[in-house]
């Protein structure tokens, strides 16, 4: 008789391996699958930690060889050696997914490697390295996404590349085209600028990071392409052609026109991903995808079937590890009999350019299509001294807050350490706070976060230090 196990969760990226540890937190009996051989999904393996090690490394090669002699330090020779640059990567995603394995092991989580099938309501049956049939009272599907394709643009992981063959390039192209000016094209086509790739940025739509606040949009374009990232906006790929010299792509306007040929060493596609759920099973609960191929489930994640949910990629939203493992953490609450929940309102986004941008609740355009009345404030790094000690004062915070009530229901910063500065907003968003309250609480001088208090000051147009 095989082993009976209270959840199953399909999928060990953020949201399947979060929700594996907190159900064996509860005292639920926990399997998890997982076909890739490493935990840890897309983005601990070819996806956030392996780009932000690169990002990283390529940030401190180009303030070496461009920055730091405006701060006093001199240094000669600066040489790139990609080698043991990737070799650093590689090392930084073994030590996390090594580091997963050893958290399922003191929380007696049991990984199964190998691929999962659901074969009836409560079954799933594993190929792979470890064949065998797992039964179960709850299963969770957190499969997560895949690359999107782009039709007539075959990706080889050589030179036609997606965000895993980007990851891994050998050596630094003289040229590369990204085709999408997203979260995940800018950042990994500000990595082979540093390095010293020409680097253009094509994109359907007229304007660049597409869920993000208007004015931040214009900023971030502007900065970028003050680095050296080139922008052809407003245009669509229809073909590509490997040649003797790398790639042709055959580009039109969007909007209709003349086509013409870009060429380039290496072309990115990074237009977006995907919902993952091939070879599942699905149709062996009843179960399918929607038009859009997302799995659909209700506000406790729970599916059409009894005893199946689905978190993360696969059932939609904004497609972020950390959605997708507060969402594990909820619905292993959630089979445990207890009440958790996510706050979607209150999800940061963050893009790990340099500078970086992030963002959290409505943007300005949304809340003026919802007829919500607001006040803005803003602040520029310029202002801010910590920011001017660190020779680091690009971009603002913009904070917009509801005009009767006074509560924050955005903030969307472009500058240094914006990911980390965010933060603070998303706590006050969760507790119903105010411009006010935020501008209130004391803020340590010298420090980048006061510039988040200054914007709050600023929405009742009472800055200090502007």
């Amino acid at each position: 008789m095989s082993e009976q196990f209270d959840v199953v969760v399909v999928g060990g990226g953020p949201g399947g391996y979060v929700c594996a540890i907190r159900a064996a937190q509860l005292g639920l009996k926990v399997a998890c699958v997982e076909k890739r051989g490493a935990l840890g999904g897309t983005c601990l393996n070819v996806g956030c930690i392996p780009s932000k090690a690169l990002l990283h490394a390529s940030h401190m090669y180009e303030a070496a060889a461009h920055h730091v002699g405006d701060l006093g330090v001199e240094v000669a020779g600066v040489t790139l050696n990609l080698p043991k640059m990737m070799a650093h990567k590689d090392k930084v995603v073994t030590d996390n997914t090594g580091g997963i394995e050893f958290l399922f092991k003191k929380n007696k989580v049991t990984y199964v490697k190998g691929a999962g099938r659901i074969t009836a309501p409560g079954a799933i049956e594993v190929t792979g390295e470890q064949p065998q049939t797992l039964t179960t009272k709850n299963i969770v599907i957190a499969t997560g996404s895949d690359v999107t394709p782009l039709p007539g643009v075959q990706i080889d992981e050589e030179s036609i590349v997606s965000s895993t063959g980007a990851l891994k390039l050998a050596s630094v192209p003289k040229t590369l085209i990204v085709i999408g000016a997203g979260v995940i094209g800018l950042e990994l086509g500000s990595v082979w600028r540093r390095l010293g790739a020409e680097v253009t940025v094509v994109e359907f739509l007229d304007y660049i990071l597409p869920p993000m606040d208007g004015e931040v949009r214009k900023q971030a374009q502007r900065t970028l392409s003050k680095q050296g990232l080139n922008f052809l906006l407003g245009h669509k790929v229809t073909g590509a052609a490997k040649t003797n010299e790398g790639v042709a792509l055959t580009v039109e306007p969007a909007a209709g026109g003349d086509a013409q040929t870009l060429t380039a060493d290496v072309v990115l596609v990074a237009i977006g991903r995907r919902p993952y759920t091939e070879g599942l099973g699905l149709e062996s609960v009843g179960l399918s995808t929607n038009a859009r191929g997302f799995i659909e489930v209700d506000h406790d994640y729970q599916t059409k079937a009894q005893g199946v949910f689905a978190i993360g990629d696969v059932i939609g939203g904004q497609m972020l590890a950390h959605k997708a493992e507060e969402e594990g953490v909820a619905v292993a609450e959630l089979i445990a009999g207890q009440s958790g929940h996510v706050n979607y309102g209150a999800i940061p986004s963050v893009v790990y350019t340099s500078p970086e941008i992030a963002m959290v609740g409505k943007t300005e355009e949304q809340l003026k299509a919802e007829g919500v009345a607001y006040k803005v404030g803003k602040f520029p790094f310029t202002a801010n001294g910590r920011a001017r000690a660190n020779a680091d004062t690009e971009g603002f915070v913009k904070v917009l807050a509801d005009a009767k009530t006074d509560r924050v229901l955005g903030c969307h910063i472009i500058g240094p350490q914006a990911g980390d500065l965010l933060q603070e907003v998303v706590v006050a968003m969760e507790f119903g706070a105010s411009s006010e309250d935020v501008a209130r609480s004391s803020h340590a001088h010298p420090q980048l976060g006061e510039a988040i208090k200054e914007a709050m000051l600023a929405v009742d147009k009472r800055p200090l230090h502007i």
